[in-house]
């Protein structure tokens, strides 16, 4: 019914129109001249037969209503025209609203409703005032912005009232350009420079701008008008954290002499040196030079024949992982920060308004905060998961008796390095997870490289399975219950369980008021690191995309420079060429896009293969096996992305990374010397074998005629 309603009246406005001004003269409708002059012979009805016509142009959403709006000054003046304009655009764009939400809402929500809940949510909690900043500051189409919310569960009476004022404005600046425009008596350039119309045409150019400033200015009183802000602050900075983000972030506010306060709850370092990548990279230090014990035979070595777990001593390894630590330590220490300017504080940090921040029962103020709290573990919600008891990568590290049988749940970068450490160790190994293999953000060629070591030194891979319960059998033994994609079942025992299924940002319990988070959990922030309150920045795991230690650092850069010279140059974070590395044995190292995701994105590419087994230094280090895939743009030597694995692939990464950030190719890489025999040829191998499969071969057949004609 309300289809039908909408359309009669649709249809009633069209005849309306039609039969006002006819067949043979609605085209002249656009000319300014035809309703000149026809508003000059019947003001009344010229200004109904404009006004229709408008209507419908924004009902059906026609390319004329600039246009139109122009001539509504031009002809019936700024004030009858203004009044005229901003009516019939409302009242066309409602219609244009319903037409929207009658023909397609229904459908749009049945089929994508999941996908817009929380657009649903926000237009219900603040539709109208983000309505009337898109009406203000005309950043989309008008026409888009009609068909969009009448998707949205907005009332229609709400719409057209905050269009009706929202577009008041920005109608106003149009119609002035338009009434200067009329004003003209003669079409030359006195006529054409006068100071109204220079003025009407530089108020519409400057219009964006000027609401865009005075929007943003709204919406900062907004935010910051439930606060008191203090007559004077304690530091330009106050960091958050003492992790590899906020250690950066303090550092260059230091380094710039500016006042600097860093609070860290617990230990200076983070994730990274106390439970991460520091003491991750020890244990497998441990575990790979026992797991050369194993291969001393191929090196003509002759040692006792022991087992694995008879040459590792559990404790004393863990001891080393330890002292690890504590020798890294001094560089993150408070005594070191202290001493470059820092101002250190222990505790948990509350933050109370957007420019103080309470610890214990001290209140410190900064003109600037930024916020690098760091991820913490995440730990599913599985039936008995917290009976039978869990480690994760945070207290793995104090474990005393090494496990017989180690479970561990996930097999990315965390769940990959660690089963291979305890496996050398001499621990029985299983890794689940649901995924269809190992490494599940690498290319298939790349898991199936690490997928067969992992076998070959007696890892059990469950992938493709979900743990869907845990229990204790009538013997006190551990136990898995796992489900197949296929629907399979099976149980697995085990000692200890490690859950490494991914990180978490620590968003809990830091802010006395309100700061929305991504649909991943993360803090939100803008490209400059800014959450929405401008002195208020963010860096590090707690916003992602990217939750590496080196990322952290990169972004920490951005987010001090911002916080303390913003009002001069504000720089967007750069993620363009952003390394990563897993380390396993064999290593997994990339940058830029792997070969699935240029197929996924639709990229014209080609993919450039060389194997170390043809190196000569990976031969003669016993380690000859894995290769460097290189993918560039078709037909070019511009590499768009580098996925190596073997022997060192974290390092042999580094070249491409300074390669793809300063936009040199294929050609460059092939033409620079490279130490003979080291890894890094290989990365000029690489290049070279691109460059055979790219040799001019008319060129050469020309060559060759050269070169025989030469012989005669």
């Amino acid at each position: 019914m309300k289809k039908i309603i909408l359309l009669v009246l649709l249809g009633l406005l069209g005849a309306t129109y039609w039969g006002y001004c006819g067949a043979e003269s609605c085209n002249q409708w656009l000319s300014i001249g035809y309703v000149q002059a026809q508003a000059d012979a019947n003001p009344l009805a010229a200004g109904l037969g404009f006004f229709v016509g408008y209507v419908l142009v924004t009902a059906l959403s026609l390319p004329f209503a600039a246009l139109l709006t122009l001539m509504g000054g031009a002809v019936f003046g700024l004030g009858w025209g203004l009044l005229l304009v901003s009516f019939a655009s409302s009242i066309g764009a409602t219609l244009a609203f319903l037409l929207a939400r009658t023909l397609l809402r229904d459908w749009v929500q049945g089929k994508f409703g999941s996908y817009l809940e929380a657009m649903n949510r926000g237009v219900a909690k603040d539709g109208a005032n983000y309505l009337f900043s898109l009406r203000l500051l005309p950043l989309f189409p008008f026409f888009a912005i009609n068909a969009v919310f009448g998707l949205t569960p907005m009332r229609t009476w709400t719409f057209y009232w905050v269009s009706q004022l929202g577009m008041l404005a920005g109608t106003a600046v149009y119609v002035n350009a338009g009434a200067e425009l009329g004003a003209i008596e003669e079409l030359s350039a006195k006529g054409v420079l006068t100071p109204g119309l220079l003025g009407a045409f530089v108020l519409l150019a400057a219009f964006p701008y000027i609401l865009r400033g005075i929007m943003s200015r709204w919406q900062t009183y907004k935010l910051y008008r439930p606060f008191k802000k203090p007559k004077q602050f304690d530091n330009n900075l106050i960091v958050i954290g003492g992790g590899s983000a906020g250690l950066v972030s303090a550092y260059i506010a230091a380094a710039v002499n500016a006042k600097v306060t860093l609070i860290e709850r617990d230990k200076m370092g983070g994730d990274c040196l106390n439970t991460g990548c520091v003491p991750s990279k020890a244990l497998l230090r441990s575990a790979g030079v026992n797991a050369s014990f194993q291969r001393a035979a191929d090196f003509g070595l002759t040692l006792p024949p022991l087992k694995s777990a008879e040459t590792v001593d559990f404790q004393a390894v863990m001891r080393r992982v330890k002292q690890v630590i504590a020798d890294i330590e001094p560089h993150d220490s408070m005594e070191r920060y202290e001493g470059l300017g820092v101002n250190c504080v222990t505790g948990d940090a509350k933050i109370l308004s957007p420019w103080e921040v309470q610890v214990g029962e001290q209140v410190i103020t900064g003109k600037n905060i930024i916020i690098a709290a760091g991820a913490r573990p995440f730990v599913p919600p599985i039936p008995g998961i917290e009976q039978t008891g869990y480690l994760t990568s945070d207290t793995v590290w104090g474990l005393v008796e090494q496990p017989k049988r180690l479970m561990i749940m996930g097999a990315g970068p965390i769940g990959c390095e660690l089963a291979q450490a305890f496996s050398r160790l001499g621990t029985e190994v299983t890794l689940v997870d649901m995924a269809e293999r190992v490494m599940p953000r690498e290319d298939a060629d790349v898991a199936e490289h690490v997928s067969a070591r992992f076998t070959a030194e007696g890892i059990r891979l469950l992938t493709s399975h979900k743990t869907v319960g845990f229990d204790v059998n009538a013997e006190g033994v551990k136990q898995a219950k796992l489900e197949s994609l296929t629907g399979a079942h099976a149980v697995i025992e085990f000692d200890q369980l490690l859950v490494a299924v991914g990180r978490k940002a620590r968003t809990e319990q830091f802010c006395d008021f309100d700061l929305p988070l991504t649909p991943q959990g993360t803090l939100q922030v803008d490209e400059y690191l800014r959450t929405p309150y401008p002195n208020i920045f963010a860096c590090g795991d707690i916003v992602g995309p990217y939750q590496f230690t080196h990322m952290a650092a990169h972004q920490a850069w951005y987010a001090a420079v911002n916080a303390l010279f913003r009002r001069f140059k504000k720089f967007k974070v750069d993620y363009r060429v952003v390394p990563w590395a897993t380390f396993t044995d064999p290593e997994v190292a990339r940058v830029g896009v792997s070969e699935s995701e240029a197929e996924a994105q639709g990229l014209k590419y080609e993919v450039t293969r060389y194997g170390l087994d043809d190196l000569d230094r990976a031969i003669a280090d016993g380690e000859a096996e894995g290769f460097v895939k290189v993918i560039t743009q078709a037909g070019s030597d511009k590499i768009l992305g580098v996925t190596i694995t073997g022997y060192h692939a974290s390092e042999l990464i580094a070249e491409w990374v300074l390669a793809m950030k300063h936009g040199l190719g294929l050609n460059k890489m092939l033409g620079t010397i490279h130490i003979y025999p080291t890894l890094n040829e290989a990365n000029k191998y690489a290049a070279g074998v691109w460059k055979r499969a790219h040799k001019p071969e008319g060129v050469l057949r020309w060559v060759e005629r050269f070169h025989n004609w030469q012989r005669r």
